[in-house]
């Protein structure tokens, strides 16, 4: 798999492709939490953050999957969950906004790889993302990457009930 890195600069150039490949991951999937409007929301939000990186991978051209997250400000952490006592005050975190892998691509290591390209060389002391609470195997395989769980959040009314997960990074 060939990875590509992106920067705020470049949201333009792949915004669509980002929410095309977030609509074949959820095809099918019921609600409006995990529309396609929804998730461009989201997108935009994310990508207009300080420090806002993604990673795609490609084979022969045709898209994988994505990471794409930002730092939290120092002292910043997600809504609707307390920042754990086990981050000291002067540390900051990276938060993995968004990890998606096409249907076929999935149990590969594409999802591995594409998490170990966001994180390769980051700065900051930890980092953070949230798991559907509901879907306990993919708990399982970021516990299996080094994440523990530290707190629970529903950040929105319509959202699930997350797992809010962190895990310690070798500072560059």
């Amino acid at each position: 798999m060939d990875l590509k890195h992106y920067g705020q600069e470049d949201v333009k150039a792949i915004r669509s492709m980002l929410l095309d490949i977030h609509d074949a991951v959820y095809e099918g999937m019921p609600g409006t939490f995990d529309s396609r409007e929804r998730f461009a929301e989201f997108v935009d939000g994310w990508s207009s953050r300080d420090g806002w990186v993604c990673v795609m991978g490609f084979d022969e051209g045709e898209p994988v999957g994505y990471a794409y997250g930002a730092p939290f400000s120092p002292g910043g952490w997600w809504r609707g969950s307390e920042r754990p006592a086990s981050l000291g005050p002067g540390e900051c975190a990276f938060a993995l906004s968004e990890l998606m892998v096409m249907p076929r691509w999935r149990k590969t290591g594409a999802s591995l790889e594409l998490h170990e390209g966001l994180l390769a060389g980051r700065d900051e002391e930890a980092a953070t993302l949230f798991v559907d609470r509901s879907h306990p195997k993919v708990v399982a395989l970021y516990g299996s990457w080094g994440y523990e769980i530290v707190d629970e959040s529903q950040p929105f009314d319509d959202s699930p009930t997350y797992a809010v997960m962190l895990k310690r990074l070798q500072v560059a």
